[in-house]
């Protein structure tokens, strides 16, 4: 009896904590990784408070940082409590021919291993597209079919955070940002975080925890980083310009909207269309009227059990050894560049199309071109309503904001075709 007490003491998480701080200060590592451990834990309580109290993308970021809890617990290396191990998607020693080696997955891998393959195989991210296609509205869009041009336009911080994740990792030795590693950071720019782990799950899977958790950290933040570039780009006359009513959509236009994009997009980049149909599958099932059953499915019941999955997962991905890192403060940073340069893209082409049409286009819309919907087209609202209380912006604003969805999936699929 005393022996299975010795041995249920000698196995708890505080004996493995103990046992990996001796063995770190006996091999002289750093400070770093001997708190590595109680760090990451304090980080995940943070993020936690984030999402619960501050409601900073409660819905993702809450399953994020719970993963992120669950992965860093003190646990022997081959105990069976362990949940994850992210080693076995990002190590080579532990797949065959560079391919993941399934059999040892299902036979060691714990629980979030198993969910994980629905990162890893690219099942999430389309899936979630598939519900936010059946809760999104394409009527503002076409309606007025040069707000994609805005759409296309705040695309410009995925681009230029691209080159500057390039430049950072050519400049500072211990960053390393390869061409694959650019581009998954670059994504960020579109406001897109489902776009953003669908992207980074692929060319760069050991950043998938810091991109996916700066991504939708600043997605919660757009009410705060937009506001002031909305006033430094625009005039105070440019943002109490009234436009006018949209056309009313048809029914027949909404139900082949969604199928002429799949086709336009799956013949200029197929790499785009696993979230581009995705998209447009659910929204031709909200628009058609045949298929509620499946639509209010898609939107609610599929949408929040793969919510949790994805995000409960990606935080598990979040240890010590690939998170603690000078390159995940890059990201932080490169993040909010990002953000500001698509916003400005956005904010810069709705200033030029306000001279075009002789003052008609309130430029505040262009602001809503990244893809977080729908805060991004509220917060044109609602700075466009401070300078004039008869400005109502919201449609006019959500036309943009629809297309930035598009937008991200297209620039991923460019992504995915140079570099996967």
């Amino acid at each position: 009896m005393l022996e299975n007490l010795l041995s249920f003491l000698q196995n708890t998480g505080v004996a493995a904590l103990i046992n990996s701080i001796q063995t770190a200060v006996a091999s002289s590592e750093n400070m770093l990784q001997i708190i590595g451990t109680p760090l990451m834990i304090a980080i995940a309580c943070v993020l936690l408070y984030l999402a619960i109290v501050k409601k900073f993308e409660p819905l993702l970021l809450l399953p994020i940082a719970f993963g992120m809890l669950l992965t860093n617990l003190p646990m022997f290396k081959n105990s069976n409590a362990i949940l994850m191990h992210p080693e076995f998607f990002t190590d080579a020693a532990y797949m065959i021919d560079g391919h993941l080696d399934i059999t040892r997955i299902f036979a060691e891998g714990g629980l979030l291993d198993l969910l994980y393959l629905g990162v890893k195989l690219g099942i999430y991210p389309p899936l979630i597209f598939l519900g936010i296609g059946c809760m999104t509205d394409f009527g503002p869009l076409i309606a007025n079919p040069k707000s994609i041009l805005l759409g296309a336009a705040a695309q410009l911080g995925v681009f230029t955070t691209f080159l500057g994740a390039l430049l950072l990792g050519a400049i500072v030795p211990s960053i390393h940002f390869d061409q694959n590693a650019a581009a998954a950071i670059g994504i960020i720019g579109g406001a897109d975080g489902p776009t953003a782990i669908y992207v980074t799950k692929t060319l760069a899977p050991r950043l998938l925890p810091a991109i996916a958790i700066a991504a939708y950290s600043y997605m919660a933040l757009i009410p705060v980083i937009q506001p002031p570039l909305m006033k430094l780009v625009t005039t105070k006359k440019e943002r109490s310009i009234v436009m006018k009513q949209l056309r009313p959509v048809s029914k027949t236009e909404k139900i082949l909207f969604p199928i002429i994009v799949t086709i336009v997009v799956g013949l200029i980049v197929p790499d785009a269309v696993a979230l581009v149909g995705m998209l447009m599958l659910g929204n031709l099932a909200r628009e058609c009227g045949v298929v509620d059953r499946l639509s209010k499915t898609a939107q609610n019941g599929l949408m929040n059990v793969i919510t949790i999955f994805l995000g409960l997962t990606v935080g598990a991905t979040a240890t010590a050894s690939n998170f603690l890192s000078m390159e995940t403060l890059g990201i932080v940073l490169l993040g909010l560049v990002a953000f500001c340069f698509s916003t400005i893209g956005g904010l810069l082409l709705g200033k030029l199309m306000c001279k075009l049409t002789g003052g008609k286009v309130n430029p505040l819309i262009g602001s809503a071109g990244v893809s977080a919907v729908p805060m991004a087209a509220r917060v044109s609202q609602t700075v466009g309503q401070k300078e004039n209380p008869s400005n109502f912006l919201l449609m006019h604003a959500m036309g943009p904001n629809v297309a930035g969805v598009i937008g991200s999936a297209v620039a991923a699929g460019v992504f995915l075709s140079m570099f996967a």
